[in-house]
Order: C-alpha cells, then sequence, then structure tokens
C-alpha cells in the first residue's frame, strides 16, 4: 500500500476527531532492511483536533488508536504521534 492510499485510509478513520491539521510524513526509506519494514510502513503524524483538549498525552494517543489500530498489524509498522489541541499550537 502506497504512502498516499494509507494517508487516505487515515484521513477516513481519524476524521471522527475533526482535525483541523493533519500532517503525515512517511519515514520508510529511513528504515529500509530493517526487520519490520516489509511488514508496513513508518510515519510520523501530526494532528490537532478540539477532541484532544484538556486530555493528557496518553490519552490523546489512545484515541487515535482507538480509531487506527487496526491498521498496525500489516500497514503500518511504527507510527508517531504528535497530537494537539487547536490553543497548543
Amino acid at each position: 500500500m502506497s504512502a498516499c492510499d494509507i494517508e487516505t485510509l487515515l484521513r477516513e478513520r481519524l476524521a471522527p476527531l475533526a482535525p483541523t491539521r493533519f500532517e503525515l510524513a512517511d519515514d520508510s526509506h529511513l528504515h529500509a532492511g530493517h526487520a519490520g519494514a516489509r511488514e508496513g510502513g513508518h510515519y510520523r503524524l501530526l494532528l490537532v483536533s478540539a477532541a484532544f483538549a484538556g486530555k493528557n498525552t496518553v490519552a490523546r494517543h489512545r484515541m487515535v488508536f482507538d480509531l487506527v489500530g487496526d491498521l498496525k498489524s500489516a500497514r503500518i509498522h511504527a507510527l508517531g504521534i504528535k497530537a494537539y489541541a487547536p490553543d497548543e499550537v
């Protein structure tokens, strides 16, 4: 699955959070030869959503993984998340 396809899929899955900012970086090329590189890509996600207001980092990550966690088994090997409320950026 291409990075473009992953981005579309993540945007669809994360739509319930109504993000005002969504940035996805594909870092898979930095992990060429890494054992996990065969099972899925390595990505960095920056997400800004009012849904994160008043939540700590762990709660925010759980909110994201509740929506996309099933992708980690085959399409995403690693997902780094930076999740902010609008007043934090």
